[in-house]
């Protein structure tokens, strides 16, 4: 079947659409470029093109609640086929700014659950290597 339409960039409201664009692109690389005010794009490279919009009266969303966001878009992230590269991946996003927003259970899973600094929740995960 052909695609009705190619995607473009994956767009997260924030209140600094700068600030924002600079931490991911120290996550995942790319150089952030403001087209305005209230827009700043990042090509990641190799990756997708991140949009920043400002929003006015943001608020970041419930990171998980049954009866509300609970079914949530994030990011995840490939941090390394090792949990010492995600353990040094988490080091750094956390220096960035980035809260950790989920704890339980890290040792079943293979992914840790963070905040960016504008509250949207993102992912680093462990994938293992061939």
């Amino acid at each position: 079947m052909a695609p009705v339409a190619r995607l473009r960039s994956v767009v997260l409201d924030c209140p600094d659409p700068n600030e924002l664009a600079v931490f991911y692109a120290a996550v995942a690389g790319g150089t952030p470029v403001a087209e305005d005010a209230d827009w700043v794009v990042l090509q990641v490279p190799s990756g997708p093109r991140l949009a920043f919009q400002r929003a006015t009266g943001f608020t970041p969303p419930a990171w998980p609640s049954a009866d509300h966001d609970s079914q949530q878009f994030h990011l995840d992230f490939d941090a390394g086929g090792t949990w010492e590269e995600v353990d040094a991946a988490e080091e750094k996003v956390l220096a960035l700014g980035a809260k950790v927003l989920d704890r339980e259970d890290w040792e079943t899973k293979d992914f840790r659950v963070y905040a960016d600094p504008a509250g949207h929740p993102f992912c680093l995960c462990r994938i293992e290597q061939p």
